[in-house]
């Protein structure tokens, strides 16, 4: 297919509904730009699934607090396709925030309690944006599967119950964390680290290694684990403010003050103006 990009909703509405009267599957990779190869991962994979891979770019502003960088969130639109088109990426959806929300919209789509603890707590309306956009990608292309990172953990299992309790018939498929040769989870926001700062910020990852390490010499407590976590993070990371550390079930994010095997281990640390996620299955 020749590579295309729609910046409408009927354009695209138009585009997918072409390629399912063609008998022909696709994958969405929903992004907001500023691209690296954790997301060029999710493309390729896409690929394998698919027929035809949509990635859209779309800069979200209801899933920003009026505090939280919105306008400051890197874009670089040409490098982006560049980057799409040699991935293998056939279509890119690129609608106007006007478009997706106009001065009328109304509606919004919730996932209730999951969306309260780890970034939920921190940044309350977030989810709602990030739900609510989801699910309109999902009505305007339509797509057999969907492909999100690890790294936004929470999001990812979100989105995961959003689908399945909207009955929609997408495959969601959760790709590994992409990370940098220091162990430092590959995100848009790396680029504003100053060196000090990136200097440091792979304390987050052994953080999180250190917390599987312990747990598989035996250590079950959630709480002992986070104080190690901790200690760890304030030497290598002097810099840091550690807005949680969490540990959680899979699948429903319940807190566990036991680990086992499928106890995931979150955190979230602000260097600098920076505030950093990751994550790590802990068994």
């Amino acid at each position: 297919m020749k590579f295309t990009v729609s910046r409408s909703i009927g354009t695209q509405q138009r585009l997918s509904r072409k390629i399912i009267t063609q008998d022909k599957s696709i994958a969405l990779v929903p992004t907001m730009g500023f691209l690296h190869q954790g997301h060029l991962s999710l493309i390729r994979r896409g690929l394998r699934k698919a027929d035809i891979v949509v990635t859209s770019i779309f800069v979200n502003p209801a899933q920003f607090a009026p505090h939280e960088d919105f306008n400051q969130y890197p874009r670089d639109h040409k490098s982006d396709l560049q980057k799409i088109r040699s991935a293998g990426g056939q279509i890119v959806f690129m609608p106007k925030a006007s478009d997706i929300y106009p001065v009328d919209y109304e509606t919004y789509v919730t996932v209730e309690n999951m969306t309260g603890a780890l970034e939920g707590k921190s940044r309350p309306t977030h989810f709602r944006g990030v739900t609510t956009i989801v699910a309109q990608l999902f009505n305007i292309i339509r797509p057999d599967f969907a492909l999100f990172g690890m790294k936004d953990y929470q999001q990812a299992m979100v989105l995961k119950k959003m689908c399945s309790d909207l009955n929609w018939p997408i495959k969601m498929i959760i790709v590994p964390t992409l990370r940098e040769k220091d162990g430092l989870a590959m995100s848009s926001r790396n680029k504003y680290l100053s060196p000090l700062l990136r200097a440091e910020a792979p304390a987050l990852y052994q953080s999180l290694l250190a917390a599987r390490q312990s747990a598989r010499r035996g250590e079950t407590g959630a709480a002992a684990i986070r104080r190690q976590m901790k200690r760890l993070i304030d030497k290598a990371a002097p810099s840091g403010k550690i807005d949680y550390i969490a540990f959680t079930e899979m699948e429903s994010l319940i807190p566990v003050r036991r680990v086992d095997k499928n106890t995931v281990v979150s955190l979230a640390v602000k260097l600098g103006p920076i505030r950093l996620i990751d994550n790590l299955k802990i068994a």
